[in-house]
């Protein structure tokens, strides 16, 4: 009997990619690029995003 996994929620704005290295355009001294590294802001750097809760209005 096949067992199903759990899906997780993929995060809207980076699209599961929640860390990226950006070239500053310098070296160090040893050669190697200068990079800095930047976490989505909506999920943290998580990749993954919680379910809104249902918020019910009216009566």
């Amino acid at each position: 009997m096949p067992q199903h996994a759990r899906t997780t929620r993929v995060c809207r704005d980076c699209d599961g990619f929640p860390v990226v290295a950006i070239t500053t355009g310098t070296r160090h001294r040893d050669g190697t690029r200068a990079t800095l590294r930047v976490a989505c802001p909506a999920c943290q750097g998580t990749g993954h995003t919680t379910p809104a809760a249902l918020a019910r209005t009216g009566r």
